[in-house]
């Protein structure tokens, strides 16, 4: 095992190295690339296809529909659902603002509640609270007293890489007959005990930006579903509402994924397992490390619920001095990112939700201490121990 000693050599720990995995897949890459090129045919083709049965199986849902974004595919989503003006939808306040920019874009009411502390995750604790406080039952629908707006829809963020509570939010959603869409955009093979997330609930929502486990050469991403007939409305919705070609009976969007994209994670998706191993793997060394350096009195590391199969899209500590630690970090040459420095309540485009600090208490201290440390699979024993290493020379400057 590396151990973190005194001051090491300086080296240069980037966030994230997509280049290191290139040559992973970069000779099977190429061939299928020149061959789509000459081929011309790229919307939705053959690799679309496949791309979606494969993706659909390994996150154990029915069907797949591969969209054009993980953003797109939360917007499409809600539309097959149904979902728009006079409508709301409970989802967490600690996460990337497309979670709550469909909300809005669609007409409807995001409403945003607080975390769990261990996970990061939307509490089942303040959903239901909301619910029982703040709305009331007319005609078999939870219509919030305030806004007037019927709950339509619980949307839970699977972030960094672990699944919610579902079973929770599930038994939630049946009391309340709501929906519930999962945004999996960061959480592609994570396990709520045994089960893949994006086959629990009504859609499962992905993403593959490039800085995803899976991440395509640019934007992409997929809709999971186990009802036929929602798969089908989402299938047409992605194409303008079109079926057949030129005939409309409703209005979608352009939410096709490329064929090149789906040609990409095809190939990649090889790799995948391999991929989440390697950050497993990383994760439990930096456990490790930080043990050994003294340092778990001081840095918050994060919490892997039993049960759940946590594949660590991001490593995120917390601490008490994040910004100065995130200062030192960088002039040391180690990458670090904040997720989520504002949380959506507080976000000033939602101001006229009312919105207020103290709202969401657990999300908010989330939001003034956490930072994310690499975590790819690609690092080295000796560039884990040189971004512990930093830390503990950090504290001992304070």
């Amino acid at each position: 095992m590396t151990t973190v000693g005194n001051t090491a050599t300086a080296m240069s720990v980037p966030l994230l190295d997509l280049k290191a995995q290139y040559p992973a897949y970069q000779a099977e890459l190429w061939p299928l690339l020149q061959e789509l090129c000459a081929g011309q045919g790229f919307i939705l083709g053959p690799q679309v296809t496949a791309l979606e049965s494969s993706l659909a199986a390994y996150s154990q849902a029915a069907f797949g529909v591969g969209v054009s974004s993980g953003t797109d595919a939360l917007l499409l989503a809600m539309m097959a659902l149904d979902i728009g003006a006079g409508d709301a939808v409970l989802t967490s306040t600690y996460t990337f603002f497309a979670t709550g920019g469909t909300i809005a874009r669609l007409g409807a009411l995001p409403i945003f509640l607080d975390i769990d502390h261990d996970t990061f995750n939307l509490s089942p604790a303040a959903v239901e609270r909301f619910l029982l406080e703040q709305c009331r039952s007319v005609n078999g629908e939870w219509v919030h007293t305030v806004s007037g707006a019927r709950v339509k829809a619980i949307m839970p963020v699977h972030l960094y890489g672990q699944a919610a509570e579902m079973a929770s939010l599930l038994a939630i959603a049946q009391r309340y007959h709501l929906k519930i869409i999962e945004d999996a955009a960061q959480a592609l093979g994570s396990e709520y005990h045994g089960q893949r997330v994006g086959g629990l609930g009504d859609v499962g929502c992905f993403s593959f930006f490039p800085t995803k486990n899976l991440g395509a050469f640019g934007d992409a991403g997929l809709c999971t579903a186990n009802d036929a007939e929602l798969t089908e409305r989402l299938r047409v919705l992605r194409v303008h509402g079109g079926k057949p070609k030129y005939f409309h009976a409703e209005i979608g969007g352009n939410f096709r994924i490329d064929e090149l994209q789906a040609a990409v994670l095809n190939v990649k998706f090889k790799h995948l397992d391999a991929w989440t191993a390697g950050r497993q793997k990383n994760a439990q060394h930096y456990r490790l490390l930080f043990a050994d350096a003294g340092l778990t009195d001081r840095v918050e590391l994060p919490h892997a619920v039993p049960g759940h199969r946590h594949i660590y899209n991001q490593f995120v500590i917390r601490v008490s001095e994040r910004d100065a630690l995130r200062a030192f970090l960088t002039e040391q040459g180690v990458g670090s990112e904040i997720y989520y420095p504002v949380p959506l309540h507080l976000q000033q485009c939602f101001a006229y939700l009312g919105g207020q600090r103290g709202d969401c208490p657990v999300a908010e201290r989330a939001a003034d201490t956490s930072v994310a440390l690499p975590i790819y699979a690609e690092l080295s024993e000796s560039q884990l121990a040189y971004v512990v290493d930093t830390i503990r020379r950090f504290y001992q400057t304070r």
